[in-house]
């Protein structure tokens, strides 16, 4: 995730709904359009887009921004290394999620069991 010690010079991302592109650029010390090409080259940002084309960035995009911005200039990852790291993390929370539901599920058939057998 985003290396908390890289998030000292960057201000704190206010409790709103919506960002526009000039916002999200403030927030994470990145010009609009590197945001711009970010959003080609990481298929997990993706901002919503309103009338006029107009992007509106949500939290979870300013904090995938502030990860991307931190993977390539703090970290030195090439925009591919900084890419297949995000889709690495994806896979991680995946495979947890997983193990936890296949867990919560055998509890549940565990609990069903036992009521069975009485």
């Amino acid at each position: 995730m985003l290396d908390p010690g890289s998030n000292k010079e960057l201000p704190p991302i206010p409790a709103k709904r919506y960002f526009t592109i000039g916002e999200v650029s403030e927030l994470c010390s990145v010009k609009p359009h590197v945001l711009r090409y970010w959003e080609q080259e990481f298929p997990q940002l993706e901002p919503v887009k309103r009338r006029g084309n107009r992007r509106y960035y949500q939290r979870h995009d300013v904090i995938m921004i502030r990860q991307i911005r931190s993977l390539l200039h703090e970290q030195g990852f090439t925009i591919l290394g900084a890419r297949q790291q995000l889709e690495g993390e994806t896979a991680q929370d995946d495979v947890s999620r997983s193990q936890q539901m296949a867990r919560q599920l055998r509890a549940e058939l565990e609990d069903i069991l036992a009521v069975l057998r009485r």
